[in-house]
C-alpha cells in the first residue's frame, strides 16, 4: 500500500498453496462447523488428544456430519502440508455476498455503513487477518475485485480465525464503478496517500467507505481520482512501511473510534 505507509515487498513473495475447499487449524474448524456453510466432511487426525478436537467430533456429529479419523500423512496431503492442527473441514466453495446484503447488514444494526473496499490485495493471510479486524470492530463487510486479488481461500479461512463466516464479503467486475455507486447511495469514499489527513483525525461517522490499496502497488490510479479524501499514517522511525493488514487494522479502529466513542 503506498502512500505514508508503503507495504514491504516481501509480503507479495508469499503464495497461497492450499486447496480452497478446506478450512483448516482448530478455530476455523470449530467455527465453520458451527456455521450455516455446507460442511462436506470432517476429517481429525487420529491419536491426536486434545479436548477442542472431541469438541469438534461431538458439535460434528450433532450435526450428523460425517466425521472421519484418519492418519496425519493423509491430512498433510489434504492440506498441501499446511499446519492443519490434527483437523480438516471439506467444504463448499465460500459463498459472496452482494453490495445490498452488505447495506442489509447495516440497516439490520441501524448503524450508517461502513463498508472495506480492498483494492487487489493478493496475500491471503493480510485479507484474512483484515477480516478479522473487520469483524472485531464491527465493519459492515468488505468488497474485493474479481481479477487480481485473492478470493475466499482456506487459507484466508485460517488466518481470520472464524471472522470468515461473520463477515460479507462481495466480490465486484469493476470497482471504480462500485466506488461511483456506493458515493451516489450517500458514501463518503476515503484513502490512503503520503499526502493526506492526519488518520488520527479522520471523523467517520456517517456512511463511509475505507479504500486499503495493493501491498506494493497502493490504490489504482483510475480508483485513486474517486476518492473523496486521503489518510496518511504519520510515521517517525526508519523503516517507513507498514503490513497491509497492520496499516488496515489502524484505519479501521480509528474508524470505530469516531463511531463510537467513550461514553456512549
Amino acid at each position: 500500500m503506498k502512500g505514508g505507509f508503503q507495504v514491504s515487498n516481501d509480503e507479495q513473495q508469499q503464495t497461497n498453496q492450499e486447496p480452497a475447499d478446506f478450512v483448516i487449524g482448530r478455530h476455523p474448524a470449530m467455527a465453520a462447523i458451527k456455521s450455516e456453510q455446507q460442511i462436506n466432511k470432517v476429517f481429525i487426525q487420529s491419536g491426536l488428544q486434545a479436548d477442542v478436537l472431541n469438541d469438534i467430533a461431538k458439535i460434528a456429529k450433532k450435526r450428523n456430519l460425517i466425521v472421519q479419523y484418519v492418519p496425519k500423512q493423509k491430512l498433510d496431503r489434504l492440506t498441501d502440508n499446511a499446519n492443519h492442527q490434527g483437523v480438516a473441514v471439506g467444504v463448499a466453495a465460500f459463498e459472496y455476498a452482494t453490495i445490498e446484503d452488505l447495506f442489509a447488514v447495516a440497516k439490520a444494526k441501524n448503524e450508517p455503513p461502513f463498508f472495506l473496499i480492498l483494492d487487489n490485495i493478493e496475500d491471503p493471510h493480510n485479507l484474512g487477518s483484515i477480516m478479522r479486524t473487520a469483524d472485531a470492530a464491527g465493519a459492515h463487510g468488505i468488497i474485493i475485485p474479481k481479477r487480481r486479488a485473492v478470493g475466499l481461500t482456506s487459507t484466508v479461512a485460517k488466518t481470520s480465525t472464524g471472522a470468515i463466516e461473520h463477515v460479507k464479503v462481495a466480490r465486484v467486475t469493476n470497482m471504480v464503478q462500485t466506488v461511483k455507486q456506493l458515493q451516489e447511495q450517500g458514501l463518503w469514499i476515503f484513502g490512503t496517500d503520503m499526502n493526506g489527513t492526519d488518520y488520527r483525525r479522520w471523523d467517520a461517522t456517517g456512511a463511509v467507505g475505507l479504500i486499503i490499496g495493493n501491498e506494493g502497488k497502493g490504490i489504482s490510479p483510475l480508483l485513486k481520482k474517486s476518492v473523496d479524501e486521503m489518510l496518511t499514517i504519520p510515521m517517525i522511525g526508519h523503516v517507513q512501511s507498514l503490513n497491509a493488514s497492520v496499516a488496515a487494522s489502524l484505519l479501521i479502529y480509528q474508524g470505530y473510534t469516531s463511531r463510537h466513542p467513550l461514553g456512549n
